[in-house]
């Protein structure tokens, strides 16, 4: 598996919202315009990837608190039906990435 490519991938969903969908869930939606437009920008900038919540380098996972609560990101990675997942998350032809930015009681 290319991780490399994997994360190149993933740090430009991450940080552009360009190369796949972003999916805000039901408790990011409820929350006020500029507690989202925070959020997102916490997207954008996060760059804490460690062992510990990354361990195998894609960049595809991060956590940080927002007004004193858990949101969380995650990049999925699905075939171009949406039907399963991708064989080959390194090959943006064959991958569509889903960004989904959640609280931590939805995850």
């Amino acid at each position: 598996m290319n991780t490399d490519k994997i994360r190149q991938l993933n740090d430009i969903l991450r940080k552009t919202f360009i190369g796949g969908q972003v999916m805000l869930t039901t408790g990011i939606r409820a929350k006020s315009a500029e507690d989202q437009a925070e959020i997102l920008q916490k997207v954008r900038l996060f760059n804490e990837f460690t062992k510990a919540n990354d361990p195998y380098g894609e960049h595809d996972f991060g956590r940080f608190t927002h007004n004193d609560e858990s949101i969380m990101f995650k990049i999925d990675y699905y075939n171009k039906t949406y039907d399963r997942m991708s064989d080959d998350p390194a090959d943006p032809i064959m991958t569509n990435r889903v960004l989904t930015i959640m609280t931590g009681e939805e995850y």
